[in-house]
């Protein structure tokens, strides 16, 4: 089984994913006037904004914790340990190539979202990438198509990588048989994935920031501690993503194409730029200022957060341990974590990264479930029976991840990636005279000195394709800043 997985994951990676990732990141930078550098410095703004005259969405603040409780989970912990295992230590320059291009490519689907948002029946905002398709290109036969896919894999296959990443890092640190960690997880996992979206924005907005900032403490810890190995491991980077350090030595073996493809693979199960998953909690938000792209450019930093930051610090302690000085084949993903991190502080450092597994991959259970459950509304399948089955079939699958090998439902994970990824890249393609459209136009307002308000008057062809009442009666004025 992980053969075959192994060989789909090889056809569809080596030849299509790759270069539709660094295509359209490419494209959407340029096209989007390079927004990724130029709006950095507006974005605490934005996030820290309330919007308390629309009741009807979760703020800017719960909607970034949401999209990085799902973004950051094992991906950041053992993610990022197998690319440098598999591919080498150039992997993590390959995970910011794909993180900085990849930050555009998520402003757009963001802020497409956000456009084409839609009210539930009791009154709440949803949308995602499945809208756009439906709305944006009237296409809702790939809006269903997509829905179907996210659901596999973020209802189903992802929170079976989570529980994974948490059976092992609690069984090394502990001995707890992994029968009884899955049990244990899937009782509490039940208990909060009856809360919907907005639960999962309750616990991301104190949770996410927690454990983001513990982790990212560690890491300069352990640098510190080993400071004198900074010029060596940043040559060590350089040299393995482009391949010098394999001609130089011989020894590490590693390909530049084995950096290339590991990174880009690994980063973008971690920040999901592209994917389409985030733009689902883009959609709830209550965005402001009042204009589509002032979601995207919250999203866009979840990007920087998770990859830069947070797989960077992974990274670090894994290479200032000095742990990949020696081959060791016993070791696996979070297990290599904990062993890298204990050589430098000691052997309690096997239960912190235990705890902190189970924060940052609990929270991407959960977040990945909310996600698949607004697909399943898309769907229509709004009755308690399809509701409490889908939850039941996700409830299985952490049981599932908890017992299996560990290749085995990664490379589930990136052939469900790769369906999810391109359908909704063909889609933010066809729609970036859009996004291009959205992003002139609040820059067109920022230049002027005002707070940006998106009036749909201004675009008749996008207006005939919103919900009315959306965007029909802007609450911001647009006012000297």
């Amino acid at each position: 089984m992980t053969d075959f997985f192994l060989f789909i994951n090889e056809i569809l990676w080596g030849s299509i994913l790759i270069y539709l990732l660094v295509g359209a990141g490419l494209w959407f930078t340029w096209r989007c006037g390079f927004v990724q550098f130029r709006y950095l410095t507006k974005i605490r703004r934005i996030v820290m904004a309330k919007n308390d005259a629309d009741p009807s969405g979760l703020s800017s603040f719960q909607a970034l914790c949401t999209s990085l409780a799902a973004r950051v989970g094992s991906g950041n912990l053992s993610g990022v340990a197998i690319a440098l295992t598999l591919g080498g230590p150039g992997a993590i320059f390959w995970m910011w190539v794909v993180a900085i291009l990849g930050m555009a490519t998520s402003f757009v689907e963001c802020s497409l979202a956000q456009l084409y948002k839609t009210r539930d029946s009791e009154g709440n905002y949803r949308g995602g990438p499945a809208w756009y398709m439906e709305r944006g290109l009237g296409m809702r036969w790939m809006g269903v198509m997509f829905s179907i896919f996210l659901m596999l894999a973020f209802g189903l296959i992802f929170n079976a990588v989570q529980a994974n990443a948490i059976a092992n890092a609690v069984n090394n640190a502990f001995g707890i048989p992994k029968t009884w960690i899955g049990i244990s997880l899937m009782v509490v996992t039940a208990g909060v994935i009856w809360g919907g979206m907005r639960g999962t924005a309750r616990i991301s907005q104190w949770l996410v920031p927690f454990m983001a900032l513990i982790w990212v403490l560690m890491s300069l810890v352990v640098m510190a501690m080993n400071i004198e190995r900074l010029p060596d491991v940043i040559a060590l980077v350089f040299k393995s993503a482009f391949g010098w350090q394999e001609a130089a030595s011989g020894a590490l073996g590693f390909t530049i194409s084995q950096a290339i493809t590991t990174g880009f693979q690994r980063g973008m199960f971690s920040n999901e730029a592209g994917m389409g998953s985030s733009p689902n909690a883009a959609a709830a938000a209550a965005t402001w200022p009042p204009h589509p792209a002032s979601q995207g450019l919250v999203q866009m930093f979840g990007v920087f957060i998770d990859t830069i930051i947070i797989c960077s610090a992974t990274a670090g302690i894994v290479l200032f341990s000095g742990i990949l000085d020696a081959p060791h084949p016993e070791l696996n993903g979070i297990m290599l974590v904990q062993q890298a991190l204990s050589n430098v502080v000691g052997s309690w450092a096997s239960a912190f990264i235990a705890l902190i597994v189970i924060l940052f991959a609990f929270t991407s259970i959960v977040a990945n479930y909310a996600y698949a459950e607004n697909n399943l509304m898309f769907l229509q399948q709004k009755s308690p029976f399809a509701t409490v089955l889908f939850r039941c079939l996700a409830l299985v699958m952490v049981m599932f991840g908890t017992l299996s090998p560990l290749p085995l439902v990664w490379q589930m994970a990136d052939v469900a990636m790769a369906f999810m990824a391109a359908t909704n890249l063909t889609a933010i393609l066809l729609l970036s005279p859009v996004a291009r459209d959205l992003s002139n136009d609040y820059l067109r307002q920022l230049r002027l000195g005002v707070t940006p308000v998106f009036d749909p008057n201004r675009f008749p062809e996008i207006k005939s394709q919103l919900e009315p009442g959306i965007w029909d009666n802007p609450t911001a004025p647009e006012t000297k800043r």
